[in-house]
């Protein structure tokens, strides 16, 4: 009677986790084809004749060592698109607070100016304007602001930190 011979489970396992390294689990599944292909090659081996897989064992290593090999390239390109937006997002975001800082100071201004009845060239300090002001402001970027008179528009030492002109 002639002995049946079986595929190895981890050259089945191999081929699936290599397949699955291509499309979408890169590194996660990668890793695993490669030594589940290399395992089941050496069971395959060894078995004399009683496993067979040899093909589905290559087809996870291909595959896996093509997944790994691309993700040499895609992550540092991915790196390269990724940080530069969250970097200027970041930017942007520091800027908007800044500017809103700075019309929360120009309001506090123009009602310290109606309840006191100062002139446009009267210029408060940041204590008169605590009270109007709901938390002293800070630019979130480590620029410092400078109050100025009414009439004038409050500024940051940050150049693309100000308010729009009218």
């Amino acid at each position: 009677m002639p002995t049946r011979v079986r595929n190895c489970g981890l050259a089945i396992w191999s081929l699936v986790l290599g397949i699955l390294s291509l499309t979408c689990f890169w590194l996660l599944t990668a890793i695993p084809a490669v030594i589940c292909g290399h395992a089941a090659y050496s069971r395959i081996r060894r078995s004399a004749g009683a496993l067979s897989g040899e093909g589905l064992a290559l087809g996870g290593l291909i595959t896996g060592y093509a997944s790994i090999a691309l993700s040499i390239f895609v992550i540092p390109l991915l790196a390269a698109i990724a940080i530069p937006n969250f970097v200027k997002a970041r930017t942007m975001a520091q800027r908007n607070a800044c500017i809103s800082n700075l019309q929360q100071i120009d309001n506090a201004k123009m009602q310290w100016a109606l309840e006191n009845k100062k002139p446009d060239t009267a210029v408060p300090t940041i204590e008169e304007l605590d009270s109007l002001l709901k938390t002293k402001p800070q630019c979130p970027a480590g620029g410092v602001y400078t109050i100025n008179a009414v009439g004038e528009k409050p500024s940051c030492s940050i150049p693309s930190h100000q308010l729009p002109s009218n």
